[in-house]
């Protein structure tokens, strides 16, 4: 797998495919992998005529792992996806993130717009992007305990048997989430002006409303996934349809 180096922190990505360029940036505590190859995001994207990148994040797959809090701030992450794309030379591309992937195309979209065509932000709406509402310092104790039978928050447990099943970094994993917290104000989000795509699970109830996100950012499309939560949303059909039929008009 191919890596690179933004400052001192290697960086893991894939690069495959030929086309208009689309950059995949996952969730918390997943993978590029995980997040993007397992569910055949890569392989649907590519038949569709698109180079497909997808980094794991610092702290994440087969990325470095770093435990400061500060290592993790959402610009610092969306450091990286620039860097890559200097790296490979693109100079502007779609970006579609899901969870904490979509907090950071949605910061490029806010103060990069000039380096994206279009931002599609899965599994995060108004809660997640605004609000406050997603994984908090539940998660990161969860994260840090001696083992899930000692995690009783429900939360906490969701996302701690995540960590273990992908045999993440949980100790990198809790200073991502505490560095990542720096929420986007209502006046920030009214300021985007790329295209954008919300699609959010309608039984997701970590990301907080696409609607009610789709609502302040000027022009967002909103794709409703039909009765998925929020970790099984990912790989789901009408996501895959909708983003495809949205960048489909964004050629």
């Amino acid at each position: 797998m191919p890596s690179f180096h933004n400052g001192a922190v290697e960086i893991a990505y894939l690069d495959e495919g030929e086309g208009d360029p689309i950059i995949l940036l996952h969730g918390f505590a997943s993978s590029k992998n995980v997040n993007w190859v397992y569910p055949t995001w890569v392989s649907e994207l590519r038949k569709n005529g698109r180079r497909v990148v997808a980094l794991d994040n610092r702290g994440h797959g087969e990325s470095a792992k770093l435990y400061e809090p500060a290592q993790y701030s959402i610009p610092v992450m969306a450091g990286d996806v620039l860097a890559l794309m200097d790296h490979l030379a693109i100079p502007q591309a779609d970006i579609m993130g899901y969870s904490m992937g979509g907090r950071m195309a949605a910061w490029l979209a806010l103060n990069e717009p000039q380096r994206l065509r279009s931002a599609i932000l899965g599994g995060i709406g108004i809660g997640g992007l605004i609000e406050g509402t997603g994984p908090g310092e539940n998660v990161a104790k969860a994260l840090e305990a001696p083992s899930l039978e000692d995690v009783t928050d429900p939360v906490g447990r969701t996302f701690r048997a995540f960590a273990d099943q992908t045999r993440s970094d949980r100790r990198a994993l809790a200073a991502c989430l505490r560095g990542t917290r720096e929420l986007m104000t209502r006046a920030q989000a009214a300021r985007i002006e790329v295209p954008v795509l919300i699609a959010v699970g309608t039984a997701d109830d970590v990301a907080g409303s696409a609607g009610a996100l789709g609502a302040i950012i000027p022009d967002a499309q909103v794709l409703d996934i039909p009765g998925r939560d929020h970790m099984r949303a990912v790989g789901d059909k009408v996501y895959k349809t909708g983003v495809l039929d949205f960048l489909s008009r964004r050629s």
